[in-house]
């Protein structure tokens, strides 16, 4: 009796992973790539050099925060360097760094730079979207309040540090992470650095 009950314990939870691991609903949707997080030393600023040393993220998609029916991806943006904030409305940094990741946008979209938020933690999505109108954001930000995207950024993406912000080489491998709130004068240095190579 003992040994039916373990078997029918490993079918059960073998078929709820199997169900769980299929099941994508209309959330955003992730899967991983070749990135594997690392901070040595508990570091808030990691840089991922040379190149050929960097992991890819995976894929990833999910609804535009603004425009309802429209999916936004990272694979829209395919030769550009990607500029990856993980934000909330209810994030005080947040609000802080908005101006300055814009800046930054603005100063390097025409070296073949995108900027794309990810949204997250925000149940209520007319706040974020007021988020995005209050601090005129221009690029576009996926709406992502269950944090399934970060799948894409590797399994052990820590989800407690926002805001975060990741830079993408034309590859979509990761050059740079920050976990911390940034100034313009952080940024923009790193963005140029990584779009000229």
């Amino acid at each position: 009796m003992t040994g039916n009950r373990l078997v029918g314990a490993v079918l059960t939870v073998a078929a709820a992973v199997s169900i769980s691991g299929c099941s994508a609903g209309t959330d955003a949707v992730a899967s991983g790539g070749s990135f594997d997080f690392v901070a040595p030393g508990g570091q808030t600023d990691i840089f991922y050099d040379p190149p050929e040393s960097r992991g890819a993220v995976g894929e990833l998609t999910g609804p535009d925060l603004m425009d309802e029916g429209k999916t936004t991806a990272l694979s829209d943006y395919e030769g550009d360097v990607v500029v990856v904030n993980l934000w909330g409305q209810w994030c005080g940094p947040c609000r802080g760094e908005a101006d300055d990741l814009e800046e930054v946008f603005e100063a390097t979209q025409s070296s073949g730079v995108q900027f794309l938020g990810i949204n997250v933690r925000d149940p209520q999505k007319d706040k974020a979207q007021d988020f995005v109108v209050d601090n005129e954001v221009s690029y576009p930000s996926i709406y992502d309040p269950s944090m399934r995207t970060l799948i894409a950024l590797g399994g052990s993406y820590p989800t407690s540090v926002i805001p975060s912000t990741l830079v993408l080489d034309r590859q979509h491998r990761v050059a740079a992470v920050f976990m911390r709130a940034l100034l313009t004068e952080d940024l923009l240095p790193v963005v140029q650095r990584v779009a000229a190579e």
